[in-house]
């Protein structure tokens, strides 16, 4: 039940918002369908159509809302003007599912009114269904910023009085890089909760993955699209091999790559393969690349170390982004020897955006271990894993530390 009720609200909110507009009433009546569902549907049994019963239910509650409003009518009427029957998001059928409004909503949230970083936390909430603390570590902000960031991007659109609809010409490139980063954001936390019980999300991942291609199917000549979607299949791929029989962290590395799954493998390759020649390579692109080297590789020994570290500075001329820094700290380690990569992430500790969180931690004792300084690697993999809020990292993380000795 919970399963579905998260795969259909977004499409719910979508068709709601489609149809009536008021995105901040919508997702209020909404919430009240998926309430009432929550609540009826177990005593009452499965509905033939389920979404349609959710855009019924949550329509009702929508037009109770607004009925008090003496102007409603009005602007029912210029949100229906508003949304074009035809345009550059109005795909041909064969393009197009007709019956899925999710990846319509990404782009009604991405709204000219909002600064790019507000419309991406308002699509994780909406689209991607993350919770406000999840919006946030994707961000590397705390729940706090990012709870006023959310309730301001609701005001503004308010105050706007502009209806959410398509993007134009004129903004078509700045929402659609909202739109993939967004997409990117919700891949990553499917595949590497920041916290909970589970590794990962295979529901999030999922759903990142369909509305990518269907993002694709829409924009097949975009090659930032192309890339987005290889990367996603690329480092999917290896998910039946990264966690262990009792949900344990299992690092590539040590995965058994015969459980990698070879469809998804080949598909991303010939993805990348198909773009990277172009010459308008961007990040996702250059990460799908990076994703290929890995997967294509019979084991870590044999992965091509030295292409990794250049294709990583390349990322980094077009990415301020720790993370890839941290990356390419690593790879070079691998390709050059453990002081260099070190080296690199000292460099990382001045960061605010990456210094109080696990990851750069745990790649120092990744790498401290690689050097053969255990005492100072089970220092640094216990100071992860105290600073990690997912459970089985946490859990991988104290088991590598209590495998090397400790301080004499």
């Amino acid at each position: 039940m919970e399963d579905l009720l998260r795969t259909l609200a977004p499409q719910v909110l979508g068709a709601v918002v489609r149809r009536y507009g008021h995105f901040d009433s919508a997702e209020d009546a909404v919430q009240e369908a998926l309430l009432a569902a929550a609540t009826r549907w177990p005593a009452e049994g499965l509905p033939n159509h389920p979404r349609g019963w959710l855009i019924a239910v949550a329509a009702r509650r929508l037009t109770d809302l607004l009925r008090a409003e003496q102007a409603r009518r009005r602007r029912e009427d210029e949100v229906a003007r508003a949304l074009p029957a035809d345009g550059w998001l109005a795909a041909p059928a064969d393009r197009r599912d007709p019956d899925d409004d999710s990846l319509v909503l990404l782009f009604l949230c991405c709204h000219p009114a909002l600064p790019p970083a507000a419309q991406i936390a308002l699509t994780l909430r909406a689209v991607g269904g993350l919770s406000t603390a999840e919006v946030a570590r994707a961000f590397l902000v705390p729940e706090a910023t990012m709870t006023r960031r959310i309730t301001r991007a609701k005001q503004r659109i308010r105050d706007s009085g502009a209806p959410f609809a398509p993007p134009t010409g004129a903004d078509r490139h700045t929402r659609l890089d909202a739109v993939r980063h967004v997409l990117y954001l919700i891949f990553n936390e499917g595949y590497a909760s920041t916290a909970g019980p589970r590794l990962r999300r295979v529901d999030l991942t999922t759903e990142a993955i369909r509305l990518t291609r269907l993002l694709h199917r829409l924009l097949p000549d975009d090659p930032e699209v192309t890339g987005l979607l290889a990367l996603m299949l690329l480092t999917d791929a290896r998910g039946p091999a990264r966690v262990g029989p009792g949900g344990e962290l299992v690092p590539m590395a040590e995965q058994d790559r015969s459980r990698w799954r070879a469809d998804q493998i080949a598909e991303g390759v010939a993805l990348v393969s198909s773009v990277l020649p172009r010459g308008d390579v961007g990040p996702y692109q250059l990460q799908a690349a990076i994703a290929a080297v890995h997967d294509e590789a019979a084991d870590v020994e044999q992965t091509d170390w030295p292409q990794i570290e250049a294709l990583y500075g390349l990322l980094m001329r077009i990415s301020d982004n720790p993370v890839v820094a941290l990356n390419h700290a690593v790879a070079v380690a691998m390709a050059r020897g453990a002081p260099a990569g070190l080296a690199l992430l000292d460099g990382l500790a001045a960061d605010p955006r990456i210094a109080d969180g696990p990851r750069l931690p745990a790649a120092r004792a990744h790498l401290l271990e690689f050097a053969g300084e255990p005492a100072a690697a089970r220092a640094a993999y216990e100071q992860a894993a105290q600073r990690s809020m997912n459970l089985p990292q946490q859990r991988y993380l104290y088991a590598r530390a209590a495998r090397l000795p400790g301080p004499d």
